[in-house]
């Protein structure tokens, strides 16, 4: 519980050598992945370096000493892969400390400079790094004041940038002993964290944090500073506001001056505060750290009932009934009444019939139902035309005869609608780096197939400014990740019809990994889950490209799954908020974007009767004949041997295959298969291309050279050539399985923001090339960025 008060708790100081002992073992090692052992420790000992300095300012001071001095060996040696890894948890030391001298500002400030000549990703990381530590080294303090002012969303003037995590947990593999573990630790974490459930409690601490951090212990006495800011109670938020409003101001000024301005001001509000205690001295004495409470998150399991868009919409809606911040009366009336994940009309069944009228509600006949026209009266609805231009029309006719048209719903999106999804389709395709990529696989598709990550602190085109982040967490394993793809598509295929939260919202999309605990002594089982492969291939995949990711993020898999087996075995156990804790940093510290293609598949059923459907995948499509399903391996390799013939249904396929110069081929194939798997996740580092990659159940028999099992392609057509349908699974979800399939068309997912682009563009440049102006610089697909610590580390 925090307290500004020393305690008996409060932290002992921890010798350097034993820090740097502590920080060598966090570091990420080659053999990790051979050791998942390893990553688990190495997890709960990054966890457990925080919280060892954290009530301690010696200890803060000197592990931020030991950090800097660990970066720079790592500099002199060129030991890369520990760079970033070191230099995350160094800037998070940073933001926490009480005092830093100038000396160490500088010396942070240089390395991170130093940065810039390295190749992405550590450029990238350098980059965003050095901004920070330019302005907090004129402004000490700036960071901690700013994120717990977003975090915890504390009234203000002077910064309205807000801030809120939303941790979507999936209730298939979140179940039985999962369920306490999670919620607990999420109640342990509110129960240590009691002091700060008041806003006052922030703001306090707020203030606390940026005197002592612009001030230092000669000018500062904590204990005073700590007693005075308590007794204030309530009214200490006219302090707040003026200390955010000192800092901010500076921010503003560009940190003009040496910062004897800004001691200055914060050491007469320094006196004005601590002036009415009795006890002395004013300043001198320790500091004293304040800890960084965890951000205000929210847990929900991802029912089927749970719209994560109308949860957003209805906290910006409750963040927008502040004083600062409003909503015009259209959009709070109109846009925020619905879901945007609401089917529109045009997604709806129509039943559309021919319009003899000119939809002008005067000229309307005198049948027409009243209640869907405006508030005209009844006498000015029939009366007719005729009449209206012989005789000359009173005052009260002449604004009922006024041109109105009934109600509808506007489907074209405005002008400044479209530069707005233009403009996001823009950052998105800048911080994946320019052209290429999957992006232009409809027609000419690059000069890569090498996959992108990036971050919005580089930006090449200016981002517009959001003062609302939401931070969705999903967790669980690929079928949480297909939902999660499909409700983004569908999102952004709402906004390109109606904008609302794509102009208020900056989304932030994080992953961690978690599959089904197998059933213990179930031997049949653990074979049914090995025969389906990874579950949790994009997790596996993040861990293979960012050494950090693995050692934190994957490791919480077996993490969450041991605390369960020990709150079994010991229910009374006091919980510590891990989980939590650990979430906090992930979505503090990962900034870097890995950016993972949406595909969109298009079914046709063997009943004539049935209308097509069209779903999204992300990890994995998996085409399967049931009536082979019974038949293993083993026999349809041995009848293959025997007879020569393949066991299974025919198939034609019609891809484009994929190849490394860029020049994609269209090939066309029958062959007879039980089965086929479509994945968008390389299997191994190795084989890290932005493309799709078909598996068949049997190898197509080919006389003149090798079997080919695998077929790199960007988009397919499959039909069944026989009377027998197939089963279509995409992201392993059985919830989402289809049945009696006939044929299917897989291609990458169009981004809405591209779409207006290349419509507007139509309507006046007839015949010319669709993909110029600013559609050649516009990612075609729609990519799912997953935030990591370092985005792929090569």
């Amino acid at each position: 519980m925090y307290n500004m008060e020393p305690t008996a708790g409060y932290s002992p100081t921890v010798p350097q050598a034993e820090l740097y002992r502590s920080v060598q073992a966090v570091l990420p090692r080659e053999t990790d992945n051979q050791q998942p052992a390893g990553c688990f420790n190495k997890g709960m000992l990054r966890w457990t370096l925080h919280k060892k300095v954290r009530n301690n300012p010696d200890n803060s001071l000197s592990l931020v000493w030991v950090l800097i001095k660990e970066l720079e060996k790592a500099e002199r040696w060129d030991s890369r892969k520990c760079i970033i890894p070191l230099l995350h948890t160094l800037m998070y030391a940073i933001i926490q400390t009480a005092y830093i001298p100038d000396e160490l500002y500088k010396r942070v400030y240089d390395f991170c400079k130093r940065l810039l000549t390295y190749p992405h990703p550590y450029c990238t990381v350098g980059l965003s790094y050095t901004r920070q530590m330019k302005t907090e080294r004129l402004i000490p303090g700036l960071m901690y004041q700013r994120m717990v002012t977003a975090e915890q969303r504390l009234k203000n003037e002077h910064y309205p940038f807000q801030e809120r995590v939303f941790i979507l947990a999936d209730p298939v593999v979140f179940s039985g002993s999962l369920i306490p573990v999670l919620f607990g630790d999420f109640e342990a974490s509110a129960s240590t964290s009691a002091g700060f459930l008041s806003p006052f409690k922030h703001m306090c601490s707020v203030v606390q944090h940026s005197m002592q951090a612009v001030l230092g212990a000669e000018q500062c006495h904590w204990q005073k500073l700590a007693q005075a800011l308590r007794d204030k109670g309530q009214d200490i938020e006219p302090y707040f506001q003026e200390v955010l409003a000192i800092l901010e101001q500076s921010v503003e000024e560009g940190g003009r001056g040496d910062g004897g301005a800004l001691r200055s001001r914060l050491q007469q509000l320094y006196s004005e505060i601590v002036s009415d205690t009795d006890s002395e001295p004013l300043c001198g004495g320790p500091l004293c750290d304040c800890p960084l409470p965890n951000p205000d998150m929210s847990l929900h399991l991802w029912t089927e009932d749970l719209d994560i868009w109308r949860e957003l919409t209805k906290w910006l809606r409750s963040s927008c009934m502040s004083e600062q911040f409003s909503l015009g009366q259209e959009q709070e009336d109109f846009e925020l009444g619905e879901s945007p994940c609401d089917p529109m009309p045009s997604d709806m069944t129509r039943f559309s019939i021919m319009s003899d009228d000119s939809g002008i509600e005067r000229d309307l006949p005198a049948g027409t139902d009243p209640s869907l026209s405006s508030s005209l009266d009844t006498s000015s609805i029939t009366a007719s035309w005729e009449q209206c231009k012989i005789s000359p029309p009173s005052p009260r006719e002449q604004d009922s005869g006024r041109l109105s048209r009934r109600g509808g719903i506007k489907l074209k999106p405005s002008a400044k609608d479209s530069m707005v999804l233009m403009q996001d389709t823009l950052e998105d395709h800048a911080n994946q780096g320019g052209g290429g990529g999957n992006g232009g696989r409809g027609g000419n598709r690059g000069a890569t197939l090498q996959r992108r990550a990036g971050a919005s602190s580089m930006q090449n085109f200016p981002k517009q400014q959001r003062h609302f982040t939401a931070r969705i967490v999903i967790m669980g394993d690929d079928r949480v990740v297909g939902r999660l793809a499909q409700a983004y598509y569908f999102f952004r295929k709402r906004e390109a019809r109606r904008l609302f939260l794509t102009m208020k919202v900056n989304l932030q999309f994080y992953y961690i990994p978690v599959c089904t605990a197998p059933a213990p002594n179930s031997p049949a089982k653990e074979k049914l889950h090995q025969s389906k492969g990874d579950l949790c291939s994009l997790g596996s995949y993040l861990s293979n490209v960012d050494p950090w990711y693995n050692c934190n993020i994957k490791s919480l898999d077996s993490t969450i799954h041991k605390l369960a087996n020990m709150q079994q075995a010991n229910p009374g156990r006091p919980k510590e908020p891990f989980i939590s804790d650990v979430i906090s940093y992930y979505v503090r510290s990962g900034q870097l974007p890995v950016f993972f293609t949406i595909y969109s598949v298009k079914i046709t059923f063997t009943n004539m009767t049935k209308d097509p459907v069209e779903d999204v995948f992300l990890t994995h499509l998996e085409i399967e004949f049931p009536e082979f399903r019974q038949i293993s391996a083993s026999v349809r390799d041995k009848q293959k041997k025997s007879s020569g013939e393949v066991c299974g249904a025919v198939i034609s396929m019609n891809y484009k295959k994929v190849t490394l110069s860029g020049r994609d081929v269209d090939k066309g194939i029958s062959v007879r298969t039980s089965g086929a798997q479509i994945s968008g996740i390389p299997s191994s580092q190795a084989e890290d291309l932005n493309c799709l990659t078909l598996t068949l159940n049997e190898a197509p028999v080919k006389t003149k050279s090798n079997t080919v099992s695998k077929i790199r392609i960007c988009s397919i057509k499959i039909r069944s050539l026989e009377s027998r349908s197939f089963t279509l699974t995409p992201d392993r979800d059985s919830r989402r399985t289809y049945r009696d399939v006939q044929s299917i068309e897989v291609s990458p997912c169009l981004d809405p923001g591209y779409c207006v682009q290349n419509a507007m563009r139509s309507k006046f440049n007839l015949g010319e090339d669709k993909d110029a102006g600013l559609s050649k610089y516009m990612s075609k697909a729609l990519p799912l960025p997953i935030n990591t610590f370092a985005g792929i580390v090569n």
